[in-house]
């Protein structure tokens, strides 16, 4: 039987993948057969990930994804690199907390621009590359995957930038896939829950761990390679008649109808 899930010649945009999530995701695109163009600010980290991989599937970029320019170009160079792009996954995301009442601008205004502006900028250049392809005849012209959150479902208490950010990437999500959708192009998003990265130490500290956990029916934190599975499967064919959704990855911590 073929592999559903095969994204065997796929090329993908990965930004945030020198750690954490986005390196896992980056990791299963390359073990389901697929190319990777891994975008990062930490440019070292990003050496070390391509000298771990080799070979030629994987080229990396490093940059702020807030740099219009620096994303224009690494689209470009994408596009030049596989001949087509085929994924675009919009993982990388900062959290800085403030109460509403002591929040300054400059707080609000950090993570909005990563955590939404940057990832519309990308859907943008990448979405171009893919109506092109579809005009060109591509039956499959390519699938983006958004990551959200929880905090933009249910709100979240010292971070409400990164609450607002995450409701706007579901907005985002939801827009883009009802006007892409005739020509093919499948947009999607994951709202994870508490994840075992860095982003989440404090949560997953001794002062909040049990509240947590307590709201959580699987009753533990998830990880980065388990959370990357859903991810790989929207951008495989085995989604493709999936799109504009909002897939909870969570362990049950928000469950809707």
């Amino acid at each position: 039987m073929i592999n559903p899930m095969s994204l065997e010649g796929k090329a993908v945009i990965v930004t945030g993948a020198a750690q954490g999530i986005g390196r896992a995701i980056a990791n299963g695109v390359l073990e389901l057969g697929g190319r990777v163009v891994a975008i990062d600010r930490n440019a070292e980290a990003l050496d070390q990930f391509a000298v771990e991989v080799g070979g030629d599937r994987l080229i990396v970029a490093a940059g702020d994804v807030t740099d219009g320019d620096f994303i224009m170009r690494t689209v470009d160079t994408a596009a030049e690199w596989a001949g087509h792009i085929d994924g675009l996954v919009n993982n990388a995301g900062i959290s800085r907390a403030a109460m509403i009442h002591k929040m300054d601008m400059d707080t609000w205004a950090s993570v909005i621009d990563v955590n939404l502006t940057a990832p519309f900028r990308l859907l943008q250049a990448v979405g171009r590359k893919m109506l092109a392809q579809a005009a060109a005849g591509a039956t499959a012209p390519g699938a983006i995957v958004n990551v959200s959150s929880d905090a933009g479902r249910r709100g979240t208490v010292g971070q409400i930038n990164y609450g607002a950010s995450k409701s706007g990437m579901n907005g985002l999500t939801m827009s883009a896939a009802r006007e892409w959708a005739a020509k093919g192009i499948r947009v999607n998003a994951v709202a994870f829950g508490v994840v075992e990265t860095p982003m989440t130490e404090t949560v997953r500290g001794e002062k909040f761990r049990e509240t947590y956990l307590a709201q959580i029916p699987l009753g533990r934190w998830g990880t980065p390679e388990e959370v990357a599975q859903p991810v790989c499967f929207l951008l495989s064919e085995a989604a493709s008649y999936i799109t504009g959704q909002i897939i909870s990855v969570n362990g049950g911590y928000h469950i809707s109808s």
